[in-house]
């Protein structure tokens, strides 16, 4: 559980409703359907029309990243490629088939087997780059969904302040109608500023920042097993690796 993050979402929002109550109005003032609905269906429909629907959906299951980022113990995957050069030293690289079943990823299990299957060190390093740039850019594409969707909710919400604006001088002649034009037309760009600013964007950076840490504990697999292949000493292995997470 990344706590961080939901202390910052809880901070942010506190500051905001917070900040508001102080000053002395009314936090009902900042609650508007007809703001909300513009800011959000015009942020999401624009957002749908750049992304491709499996895109989309993949942005949408990224979130839970923020809440549970991809559990990642560099010293253990040290620790188990660190084991894994001892056994290929000892015994052969062949005796590392029954590793096999204590891979901890796809991407590991994907390296561990070409090495298994006596590949060239160059073909594993090859292959394991064209899987790590490809896992990369689909991530990368789904986190620029939430970087999309905070560019384009302040001008959504502008759009707000307009209509609100516009309702209000349609009803000059009957000031009854006019407040409730006039808090849609502010409480719209509180919305898209205020979600461009406290959420999608600080999404976006968060999940760039995770996916690159990813990458960056893929790397290390690599060079261990690269390592392996090349019969390099366990202790150089090991100690090249806990380079990545100094």
């Amino acid at each position: 559980m990344d706590a961080l993050s939901l202390i910052g979402i809880v901070l942010a929002l506190t500051a905001v409703f917070g900040g508001q109550a102080i000053e002395g109005g009314s936090l009902g003032s900042l609650l508007q359907f007809a703001a909300f609905l513009i800011v959000a269906g015009g942020t999401v429909g624009a957002v749908l029309l750049q992304s491709p629907l499996a895109t989309f959906r993949h942005a949408v299951r990224m979130l839970r990243w923020i809440a549970r980022p991809p559990e990642r113990d560099a010293a253990a995957t040290v620790r188990q490629i660190v084991e894994w050069a001892q056994i290929a030293r000892k015994e052969g690289i062949l005796a590392l088939e029954s590793r096999l079943p204590s891979a901890s990823d796809s991407f590991t299990h994907n390296g561990l087997q070409m090495l298994v299957d006596g590949f060239e060190p160059e073909g594993i390093r090859h292959a394991l780059e064209v899987e790590m740039a490809a896992w990369d850019d689909r991530q990368r594409t789904a986190a620029r969904v939430w970087e999309a969707a905070g560019g384009y909710a302040p001008t959504v919400g502008i759009l707000g302040a307009v209509l609100g604006l516009i309702h209000v001088m349609e009803n000059l002649t009957d000031p009854t109608k006019l407040g409730a034009g006039i808090a849609v037309a502010f409480v719209a760009t509180i919305y898209g500023v205020g979600s461009a600013n406290l959420l999608f964007l600080p999404i976006a950076g968060k999940l760039k920042a995770l996916i690159e840490a990813e990458l960056r504990h893929r790397e290390m697999i690599l060079d261990g097993l690269i390592g392996i292949a090349n019969g390099e000493n366990p202790k150089l292995i090991e100690v090249r690796l806990t380079g990545y997470s100094a």
